[in-house]
């Protein structure tokens, strides 16, 4: 019996320590969470478009070697 409500009161600990940490937490607002959404796909459609200008680039100097 005596483990159970050790048990009992870790879980109630952890929840609570849980709910405090949630507390903790700063949310972005509306607008900042657009600003840095916006942000995160303009860098990356260009890391893509640099990514694939590499592998044309790259698949195109394999191909002129291997024609010689």
């Amino acid at each position: 019996m005596g483990k159970e409500k050790e048990i009992e009161t870790q879980k109630s600990d952890w929840l609570t320590g849980l709910k405090a940490e949630f507390r903790k937490i700063i949310w972005p607002t509306k607008e900042q969470l657009a600003k840095e959404t916006t942000a995160v796909v303009i860098v990356s459609v260009i890391l893509g478009v640099i990514i694939a200008l590499l592998d044309f680039i790259i698949q195109y100097g394999i191909d002129f070697l291997v024609k010689l």
